[in-house]
């Protein structure tokens, strides 16, 4: 990635939006039937321990596709809210989990303030382009209850971005990542790679967790 790269106009930048969510609309249940059974429960934990206070929390589900991880929160007990841009996701997430779930596009939220003790962003927000992500991030720090935590699962590069596989992708190191995680006024909690128990060459996902300063 070169941030000193010329920036895209509004209407680039909501074409790049527009054409990921269809991406995601065309391949729906495929999506589901592919991932409703992975293992993310080391991502669940990274969250949910971090979160101070006693449960039940309120957590955003960034991105919350086909409502998988929707229905594992709300079996907890948790407030659990969805989000996410494709229609069809948020049929199956609202029939999946019972949960209410905000149909938006991460590029245009429109989120209350300080309502949320967690965000799950998991598998979603490289999604967003580089030149948006810090107001995306404000947006998310400003979403937040004050100490909330921030958990984001993405899978790393050498900070390239383009569209891949018919979906705009950013694939950041974790150097970049944090700088603007930092920037945008969290504090770094945790960080690691996955899936657990390989060598790192075989660990595509960098997974990170983060608190509302």
């Amino acid at each position: 990635m070169s941030r000193t790269r010329k920036p895209r106009d509004a209407e680039e930048v909501r074409h790049l939006g527009e054409t990921t969510i269809a991406f995601y609309d065309r391949f729906a249940r495929a999506f589901w039937n592919g991932t409703r059974d992975h293992d993310v429960s080391q991502n669940y934990a990274a969250l949910l321990d971090a979160i101070e206070g006693d449960p039940p929390y309120c957590i955003l589900d960034l991105g919350c596709g086909p409502g998988r991880d929707l229905g594992y929160f709300r079996s907890l007990g948790h407030e659990a809210v969805g989000l996410d841009g494709s229609r069809q996701f948020i049929a199956m997430a609202r029939a999946h989990s019972g949960c209410e779930v905000l149909h938006q596009d991460f590029l245009a939220m429109q989120l209350p303030e300080s309502r949320f003790d967690g965000i799950f962003a998991n598998a979603s927000l490289f999604h967003v382009p580089s030149q948006e992500l810090p107001r995306v991030l404000l947006e998310l720090h400003q979403t937040l209850k004050p100490r909330g935590v921030l958990f984001s699962s993405n899978p790393r590069g050498n900070n390239e971005e383009s569209v891949s596989d018919g979906r705009y992708a950013c694939f950041f190191d974790f150097d970049t990542w944090r700088d603007y995680m930092i920037s945008a006024g969290f504090v770094e909690l945790d960080h690691y790679y996955r899936p657990p128990g390989l060598p790192r060459e075989r660990q595509p996902w960098l997974a990170t967790v983060w608190r509302k300063a």
